[in-house]
């Protein structure tokens, strides 16, 4: 009897890449990133109004200052899959898209359109608004803080700081009414990628690595910072009240 050569039955790495339900498409650093961030303004807009609260609020408010140079410096250093670089070839495409939605328009066509485009760079939009306006709203914080404004009298810095706050909510508010309804006209969530890291859908990775070590150490700085402010604060981040449910005032007083 001839003997017949063993078959291979152990499926090939491109086998395996067409059969997967799921591809990767963000890494780990980038939403960790986002995670942190998104925490980080959330906090500090609920931290925003009583003296009680005012290191916790300006901890968090250097929180998200530090975690734009991060993101700024991935995004120039990074993989181009987390690059800057993809952000502004969708915005530069604006103009060009604006011409082409009127001229259809004005021909009376609305398929002529390029909807989905112009659905990505309002996106777009919204992720580099998030991005520049922390800017404004830490220096106005900062300066705030150290009483920059009083030799202008009142407290006018405060006040545009605010202002910028809730700008920067309207924003944040805008952007997740976008993702939820590009999730609707889409079926399917756009929100997965920030929180999975994954979209469904066969094909290779876009990611060819997750970076899950980077990742950790942005978390393990972010916790260090937060707890070296919290060594620097005589009363720390959280006041005693919280715990208690005492409502006196626990401001410093200078003897």
């Amino acid at each position: 009897m001839q003997a017949h050569p063993a078959i291979d039955a152990t499926p090939s790495r491109t086998d395996r890449v067409v059969q997967a339900a799921r591809r990767l498409v963000t890494d780990a650093p980038t939403r960790m990133f986002h995670g942190l961030f998104a925490l980080s303004f959330l906090g500090a807009y609920l931290t925003a109004d009583g003296e009680r609260w005012r290191m916790l609020h300006v901890t968090l408010g250097y929180t998200m200052a530090g975690l734009l140079v991060f993101r700024v410096l991935y995004g120039l250093l990074g993989p181009r899959q987390s690059g800057l670089g993809l952000l502004w070839r969708k915005l530069s495409g604006a103009p060009a898209w604006l011409r082409s939605a009127t001229d259809s328009l004005r021909q009376g066509s609305l398929a002529g359109i390029n909807w989905r485009q112009g659905q990505n760079m309002l996106m777009a939009l919204a992720v580099a608004l998030l991005m520049a306006m922390v800017v404004p709203i830490t220096l106005t914080g900062y300066a705030s803080f150290n009483d920059w404004g009083d030799f202008l009298g009142g407290d006018w810095l405060g006040e545009l700081h605010e202002w910028f706050g809730e700008a920067y909510l309207f924003v944040v508010l805008a952007h997740l009414a976008l993702i939820a309804g590009l999730s609707w006209l889409r079926r399917q969530n756009q929100a997965l990628p920030m929180l999975t890291g994954c979209v469904a859908g066969r094909g290779p990775d876009l990611v060819k690595r997750n970076r899950v070590w980077l990742a950790v150490l942005l978390l393990v700085a972010v916790l260090a910072y937060g707890a070296w402010e919290w060594q620097q604060s005589p009363n720390g981040l959280i006041p005693s009240s919280a715990f208690t449910g005492a409502s006196r005032d626990h401001d410093d007083q200078d003897d």
